[in-house]
């Protein structure tokens, strides 16, 4: 056994890093043009919806499972695993559009097959963190990982924007595939990973599969704290899921698709900020409070979206709304992954994913008749909504969907103060000890 030193921790960590952050370019291509496709190709809220709620389902249903392989397997084969497999499914998506064979249907389960495989990528890839970088560098290594995404968002939107009228889908895929194979490769010859140190956690984890997916859950219920801030985020997630499919058709009803990316650039250049923040400064030292202030003040710039349709507004709120997000989710892995044992990760936090995520099969399906039924023909001329909101937002069915937005975006406001105010929330980092060792402590040998 020898010693695993801090500059070899850091090294993998950004190999890694680096990987992720070009193939998620990659998938941002491919994420957009499918998304603007099938759009283009049905004018339906309910098809984009199934199409999202089909690589979410894999995340949620399949999650337990990707955890147990995450802490059984070592966590460099899980990752290189994922990327493969998510890179053949674009791959099959560039060959059937080639072809002209693709269909918007095909679209579900091409997503459905992508996601299943990047349902092992999350939980292999926070619970590395652990075992790669110090204790007290949690929050800035997250607000790395959430650098990365948000790079990700200023460059992919713009390109695909231009590469969707140009090189058109199944070359973007291509592109995609490549960016899966170069992430696969860099992890192969350059990154190891070492194996955590048992725990008496891990020791009561170990049975059969079906245990050990439910060791996960078991070990968040015997944590009051851990068990509150889930709580939380289920709600939370369960207001985006609505908000999920509507931000396409709230462009695309008023502008054209080139208009989509340049603000999604925009909202990318927001998420860059916020991870730069949260970089740099690593949150609060109660973390919690960062995570909870962060979504008050997230959820404040959603709620301004629908007061016009405006490019210059939506542009300012998307900012304001995507700085807020990387502070939030860094500081809330960086608590999660200080509370829960190493070596037991992967289930605690799949599991997490899981639950949180939940709401993300149903949730979708309510954008459209919620939009389409509800809120288009309320803010038409003559409609139920237009009479009280027309004067401040104006009357049109355009208008409906940046209302309903609003509304999801006060909603949200009130669960962040509902939390905030929750003592077994706001006392999670003092009431539950410390599980992990700094990594510059650990004493393991580099695994293949």
């Amino acid at each position: 056994m020898t010693n695993q030193s801090p500059a070899y921790s850091l090294r993998s960590f950004l190999i890694i890093w680096i990987g992720q952050l070009v193939s998620l370019v990659g998938s941002q291509l491919t994420g957009f043009a499918l998304g603007v496709w099938v759009y283009d190709q049905t004018h339906s809220v309910m098809q984009l919806a199934l199409t999202q709620i089909a690589f979410q389902a894999p995340q949620i249903l399949l999650s337990p499972l990707a955890g147990v392989l995450a802490d059984r397997w070592d966590r460099r084969t899980a990752m290189i695993v994922s990327d493969f497999g998510a890179g053949l499914a674009v791959l099959v998506t560039a060959i059937l559009y080639i072809n002209n064979l693709l269909a918007p249907w095909m679209v579900i389960p091409i997503n459905f097959w992508m996601s299943s495989f990047t349902a092992l990528m999350w939980p292999a890839y926070t619970a590395s963190i652990t075992l790669l970088v110090p204790k007290e560098q949690y929050g800035r290594a997250n607000g790395f990982v959430q650098l990365g995404e948000a790079l990700t968002q200023i460059a992919g939107p713009a390109l695909a924007g231009v590469f969707y009228v140009t090189i058109h889908l199944g070359n973007m895929a291509l592109i995609d595939f490549a960016t899966y194979l170069f992430a696969v490769t860099l992890m192969i010859l350059f990154v190891r990973i070492p194996r955590p140190q048992q725990t008496e956690d891990g020791v009561q984890a170990k049975g059969s599969m079906w245990k050990e997916m439910r060791f996960g859950w078991d070990y968040i219920i015997a944590r009051k704290g851990l068990l509150s801030l889930l709580m939380f985020f289920l709600a939370v997630n369960f207001l985006a899921g609505i908000m999920g499919p509507l931000f396409t058709p709230l462009i695309l009803d008023n502008w054209k698709a080139n208009v989509l990316g340049y603000l999604s650039t925009i909202m990318g250049v927001g998420m860059l900020a916020g991870t730069l923040v949260m970089s740099a400064w690593g949150g609060g030292k109660r973390k919690i409070f960062t995570l909870l202030g962060a979504g008050i003040v997230g959820s404040l710039f959603l709620m301004m979206i629908g007061i016009r349709i405006s490019i210059p507004l939506i542009a300012v709120c998307g900012f304001g709304f995507m700085f807020a997000m990387p502070l939030m989710n860094a500081s809330s892995q960086a608590i999660w992954q200080s509370k829960v044992a190493p070596d037991v990760q992967g289930r605690v936090f799949a599991v997490r994913r899981t639950i949180a995520w939940s709401t993300g099969l149903i949730a979708p399906l309510l954008a459209a008749p919620l939009a389409d039924k509800v809120f288009k023909p309320g803010m038409a001329e003559g409609g139920a909504l237009a009479s009280f909101l027309g004067p401040i937002v104006g009357v049109g069915a355009n208008h409906g969907v940046g209302v309903l937005i609003s509304l999801l975006g006060l909603l949200s406001v009130g669960v962040c103060i509902i939390a905030l105010s929750n003592r077994t929330v706001r006392n999670v980092e003092i009431d539950l000890p410390d599980q992990v060792t700094p990594a510059t402590e650990v004493n393991a040998q580099p695994t293949d």
